[in-house]
C-alpha cells in the first residue's frame, strides 16, 4: 500500500468499482481497490491473445438506451459499430435470433407477418393455457409449440439445470417476437464493443487509483482493520456475513476455449445451441466482436472459440446469475437488514445487491452510489 489510510476501501475491481473510484478521485477522495482475482474488470475482463480480445467470462456486448450512461463510457473508450445478431442451432437447423420474420420464414416457409401471426395464434390457441403454472406453459402461451420446442425449451433447461415444467412462469415475463426482418438482438439506441477490449476501458476508468490484486477481503481487513473510513463492498453479501443465515444461490458457468488455425470458424460471434442434448449453451468466436481485425486493422490468421457450459453453483464456485426465487429473495432481505447495521460499509454491484445487471444498468446503479456517497450527479 502506498499509504496507511484511505477515504474508501473498494472491494472488487469490476465496473461498479471503476465508476466509483473514478468519481471519488475527481473530488479528492483517496481509494484503495482490492480484488481476489489476479486482474481488474470483473466479468467484463478481456485478455488479448494472438491479437484477439478474448471475453474470458462470456460474451459482453454493451448496449443501452440511457444517454448519460452512453456519454459516460465514451469518455474511456471508442466503441465500434458491432450489432449483436446471434444465430441458433437446433439439430441440423439454423435460425436467426431474436424471433423475427427471418426465424419464422425458415421455420414455416412463409413470407409475410400476417402468415406468421396466424400460425403463432393458432398454436397458442391449441395449447389453451389461461393461467400458466410453470415456465413451459408460460412460453407456450406466448409463442406456441414450434418456437418453444426448438428455440426456448432446451436452452432454458440447460441454463437453469431443471425441466421447464419445474421452473416458475415468472422467469419469462415476455418473449420478444418481431414481425419484421431484423436480426438486431437489442432494441437499445446504442450498442457496440469498446475498441481494444473492456480491460483497457476499465483501466482508464480506474486511472491512478491504487489496486491490490489476488487479495481476499477477509484476510486483508483482518490485517488492516483501520485502512479506510468507509468500505464499498462489491462482493457477495452473504459471504461478507460468513453465510451466517445460509448461502444465497446462483447459477454458475464453465468455459472451454480453443485456438483454431483458421480465419473464420463459425461465421458469427455468438451461436446458441438450443437442443438439450448438446451440453453447452453457446459458442463464442471472439474475433467477430471486432470484425476479425487486430488493433492495427490487420486480418488475424487464427481464431479462438469458447464453449459456454451452465453449471450448478456450490459455495466457492464463481457466482454468475442470482436465482431470485422466493427463498433466495427472502434470504437476501434478511442479509440486507444486517447490512443496514454495518454503518460504514455500503453493499453495491451485482453480488452486493444480489441482482443481475446488464452493464449499462450496473453503471446506472453506480451513478446512484456516487450521488449518495459523493454528492455528484452524473445524470445532470
Amino acid at each position: 500500500m502506498q499509504q496507511n489510510h484511505y477515504d474508501y476501501l473498494i472491494v472488487g475491481a469490476g465496473i461498479t468499482s471503476a465508476v466509483f473510484a473514478h468519481e471519488a478521485a475527481k473530488v479528492g477522495k483517496s481509494c484503495l481497490v482490492i480484488d481476489r482475482r489476479d486482474h481488474i474488470a470483473g466479468n467484463v475482463y478481456t485478455e488479448e491473445v494472438d491479437g484477439i480480445n478474448v471475453h474470458k467470462y462470456g460474451a459482453h456486448i454493451f448496449h443501452t438506451s440511457l444517454r448519460p450512461v452512453w456519454d459516460y463510457v465514451n469518455q474511456f473508450a471508442e466503441f465500434n459499430n458491432y450489432i449483436n445478431s446471434p444465430v441458433a442451432v437446433y439439430k441440423d437447423e439454423l435460425y436467426n435470433m431474436p424471433f423475427n420474420m427471418n426465424t419464422f420464414s425458415k421455420m414455416w416457409g412463409i413470407r409475410t407477418p400476417e402468415e406468421a401471426k396466424e400460425i403463432i395464434e393458432k398454436q397458442k390457441a391449441a395449447e389453451a393455457v389461461d393461467e400458466p403454472k410453470n415456465l413451459e406453459e408460460q412460453a407456450l402461451s406466448l409463442v406456441g409449440r414450434d418456437v418453444y420446442e426448438k428455440l426456448v425449451k432446451g436452452y432454458t433447461e440447460k441454463q437453469w439445470g431443471k425441466d421447464c415444467t419445474e421452473l416458475p412462469a415468472s422467469i419469462i415475463k415476455r418473449l420478444p417476437v418481431r414481425f419484421i426482418y431484423d436480426n438486431n438482438y437489442f432494441n437499445d439506441r446504442w450498442q457496440g464493443i469498446p475498441m481494444g477490449g473492456y480491460t483497457a476501458m476499465v483501466q482508464r476508468m480506474f486511472g491512478d487509483t491504487e489496486i491490490l490484486l489476488s487479495t481476499e477481503y477477509t484476510d486483508f481487513i483482518a490485517e488492516n482493520p483501520d485502512v479506510a473510513d468507509r468500505v464499498i463492498y462489491c462482493g457477495p453479501i452473504d459471504e461478507y456475513f460468513n453465510y451466517q443465515l445460509g448461502a444465497l444461490e446462483y447459477r454458475s458457468l464453465r468455459f472451454e476455449s480453443e485456438k483454431i488455425e483458421c480465419e473464420n470458424w463459425q461465421g458469427n460471434a455468438v451461436v446458441n445451441y438450443t437442443e438439450r442434448a448438446v451440453p453447452y449453451t453457446r459458442i463464442i468466436e471472439h474475433k467477430h466482436f471486432e470484425f476479425g481485425k487486430d488493433a492495427n486493422g490487420n486480418e488475424i490468421p487464427v481464431t479462438i472459440i469458447t464453449r459456454e457450459y451452465p453449471a450448478t453453483w456450490e459455495r466457492g464456485d464463481e457466482p454468475y446469475y442470482p436465482i431470485n426465487d422466493d427463498r433466495n429473495t427472502a434470504l437476501y432481505e434478511k442479509y440486507s437488514e444486517l447490512a443496514k447495521e454495518e454503518g460504514n460499509v455500503i453493499f453495491a454491484g451485482r453480488l452486493g445487491g444480489y441482482k443481475y445487471y446488464d452493464m449499462d444498468k450496473a453503471i446506472d446503479a453506480a451513478f446512484d452510489l456516487v450521488k449518495d456517497e459523493l454528492g455528484t450527479d452524473l445524470r445532470a
